[in-house]
């Protein structure tokens, strides 16, 4: 009835989802949540740590899922149930239409972040609408619509499923700034010669009309279409929001005498790099990951299976290598990131990772939901865990609202410094 498939993934082939199903009668949203329910209970490898019992979850969304009237009341319990698994791979992908549009279709041209707990102004994804909008990059947003952004946080953060607090603020930032009108009304807070909070509205676009990014694929990437360059004479650099295989012998090739690499997983690898890069840093065969997988035969068991090894290719990159990572740094990134710390010289900087590690299954529930689990266990080769703690940096180090205003990357200055013996933390 179940297969496990791949790196040992539960395949729940199947559950029929109901496509049909515009608003799911009482029995089907039952079997909603006994399905999750049971799916979690038995094939879920980090069901231990999600933050309530898990037996408690069943007894507190039954009524829930058995009072709610409409299709939008109905999507909002299913993500909210799934939140309690705390997984950042836990999201509703597919049968949220609800939820979409009682969020808006307009968007603001610019992007926000959380940048030292305020929300901050970071980038334009059309730079034309600057004048216009009148908001400079490091602006901080004290409220939106008359409501303080601590409180819009805290009433929307059981809609966004997350392995970590880093990890939910950088969900719930997208849609900040979005809305079912074409205007907001938002309170700032400006650099130096705005210090006094001003009141505005703000006009909102359609996002087909903005060049909206996807956070993972992007950081890093200039115009040379290239994943890698030159930072001066002795640092290389490679950003794995391009990275292609192809490159990776000319990569070994130019970098072999550098004093450093800097690797940049502040995205989601386009290839998978833990191998055939991985390799350029260690001297000797070495153990990176171990995992563990359920069990078709006694559901609820895992059990720890043969561990990853990273080959040596005879061939060893001898300067520093410094990993930059952050909450964007999800699943294959985090598992990329653990490979690179198995190296000889390795420094990982930034901040702590999504948390959400292991190949993904999907989940369909009826009205034609989907979610998805993180599937396998990931540990450290001496059991530490990875889920929802993510790839703790060596050093912290996280954006300030006062370089976000000056254009700085004070990641990739770290890094930089750090190769050259700046500061010998």
């Amino acid at each position: 009835y179940i297969k496990m498939e791949g790196a040992g993934n539960p395949n729940f082939q199947n559950e029929n989802p109901y496509n049909e199903m515009i608003f799911p009668d009482a029995g089907f949203r039952l079997l909603a949540v006994y399905r999750y329910w049971n799916m979690i209970q038995y094939f879920f490898p980090y069901k231990y740590q999600t933050d309530k019992d898990w037996n408690d979850v069943l007894k507190e969304y039954i009524p829930i899922f058995l009072s709610v009237e409409n299709r939008l009341e109905y999507e909002l319990a299913s993500i909210q149930c799934i939140g309690e698994v705390c997984d950042t791979h836990a999201g509703l992908y597919d049968g949220r239409g609800a939820i979409e549009e009682s969020w808006g279709k307009y968007y603001a041209p610019f992007r926000v972040a959380f940048i030292e707990k305020k929300l901050v102004v970071v980038d334009y994804y059309n730079p034309e609408y600057k004048d216009t909008i009148g908001l400079e990059i490091g602006d901080i947003i004290t409220h939106i619509n008359s409501e303080s952004i601590e409180d819009i946080v805290e009433r929307q953060r059981k809609y966004y499923p997350a392995s970590n607090e880093l990890a939910r603020l950088r969900r719930m930032a997208l849609n900040m700034v979005r809305s079912t009108k074409d205007t907001i009304n938002i309170t700032l807070i400006g650099n130096d010669a705005r210090i006094i909070p001003i009141t505005k509205n703000i006009q909102l676009y359609e996002s087909s009309s903005l060049d909206i990014y996807d956070l993972f694929h992007w950081y890093g990437i200039d115009d040379s279409g290239k994943s890698y360059r030159h930072i001066d004479d002795d640092i290389g650099y490679i950003t794995l929001a391009s990275i292609q295989n192809e490159e990776i012998p000319i990569i070994r090739e130019e970098f072999l005498d550098k004093k450093g690499i800097i690797i940049d997983i502040r995205n989601y690898p386009t290839s998978f790099m833990p191998f055939i890069l991985g390799s350029y840093f260690v001297s000797e065969p070495t153990t990176f990951v171990k995992v563990t997988i359920g069990s078709i035969n006694n559901p609820g068991e895992f059990s720890f299976r043969e561990s990853a090894e990273i080959p040596d290719t005879g061939e060893t990159f001898q300067g520093k290598l410094i990993v930059i990572v952050n909450e964007i740094s999800q699943s294959q990134a985090e598992w990329t990131a653990m490979a690179f710390r198995a190296g000889n010289n390795t420094t990982i900087i930034g901040s702590t990772t999504a948390g959400a590690d292991g190949n993904v299954s999907e989940i369909y529930l009826p009205g034609g939901l989907e979610t998805c689990i993180s599937g396998i266990g990931v540990y450290y080769p001496d059991g530490t865990q990875t889920q929802r703690i993510g790839i703790v940096p060596d050093i912290w180090i996280e954006p300030t609202i006062e370089g976000i205003r000056q254009g700085r990357d004070e990641l990739l200055e770290k890094a930089i410094e750090l190769i050259n013996g700046d500061n010998n933390e």
